[in-house]
């Protein structure tokens, strides 16, 4: 008689086979075995709980005057192990990306009230006092204009200077119009262009703004609130205030 050779795909195939045309009478370990199978999952696929049960299921049904060889009982359950330490590894893992999860909404969080350079971010005013901010020159620049404009988009400042060497541009606004007048307490935004060889390019320029909240992504990605109402991901912070 016949035994389920687990590890042999085309044995396993022709057992299913022989095994259908035996006579229902007959029980076969073969026939046993597919048919413990398919009453656990209801199809020719297993997992962990079935690969057991299809081995316990051969061990009992085998022809004692052909018992399986202790080489292949020894290699079925090498893979039942393997089989059991990948399954229990998978476990370990989302188990690690939960924790990870939760100690880096628990960091993000403790960054709610500092400061963070924000790159094209809101310019908070409050009673005058003066906001800085930096502009990305990574070639440097012949010329640097600075233009700042209110929470309508009309445009309420204009700064320049000269040229600049590669880096970051470091800059202050006082918080006054062109007329020196003192502009009120609110949001404002900053936009820069900078002139080199002939060329004119539009630098990204970084504020401060204060954080809010924080969030979590379906993809697990960490953003930053900040004020203004802006969202930054938390891999984009470089500086970082108290």
């Amino acid at each position: 008689m016949a035994n389920l050779d687990l590890l042999n795909s085309s044995s396993a195939l022709n057992d299913t086979a022989w095994a259908a045309a035996v006579p229902s009478s007959i029980k076969t370990t073969a026939g046993a075995a597919q048919a413990a199978l398919t009453a656990t999952t209801g199809q020719a696929s297993m997992g962990q709980s079935d690969f057991l049960k299809l081995f316990t299921t051969q061990l009992t049904m085998q022809d004692p005057t052909d018992p399986v060889k202790n080489e292949a009982f020894v290699a079925q359950l090498a893979q039942f192990s393997q089989l059991e330490a990948t399954t229990n590894m998978a476990t370990s893992l989302s188990d690690l990306s939960t924790t990870l999860s939760s100690s880096q909404m628990t960091n993000a969080a403790s960054l709610i009230g500092t400061q963070v350079s924000v790159p094209d971010g809101p310019a908070i005013l409050t009673s005058g006092t003066p906001v800085n901010a930096t502009i990305s020159l990574p070639n440097g620049a012949d010329g640097v204009t600075l233009n700042v404009y209110d929470s309508t988009g009309a445009l309420v400042s204009t700064q320049t200077a000269g040229a600049q060497t590669a880096g970051d541009m470091n800059f202050s606004w006082n918080g006054q119009d062109d007329a020196g007048n003192a502009l009120p307490s609110g949001t404002y935004r900053f936009a820069a262009s900078a002139v080199s060889n002939g060329a004119t390019t539009n630098p990204t320029v970084s504020t401060l703004a204060s954080v809010t909240g924080v969030t979590q992504k379906s993809d697990k990605s960490m953003w930053l609130t900040v004020t203004g109402g802006k969202s930054i991901a938390l891999s984009t912070v470089t500086q970082v205030y108290q």
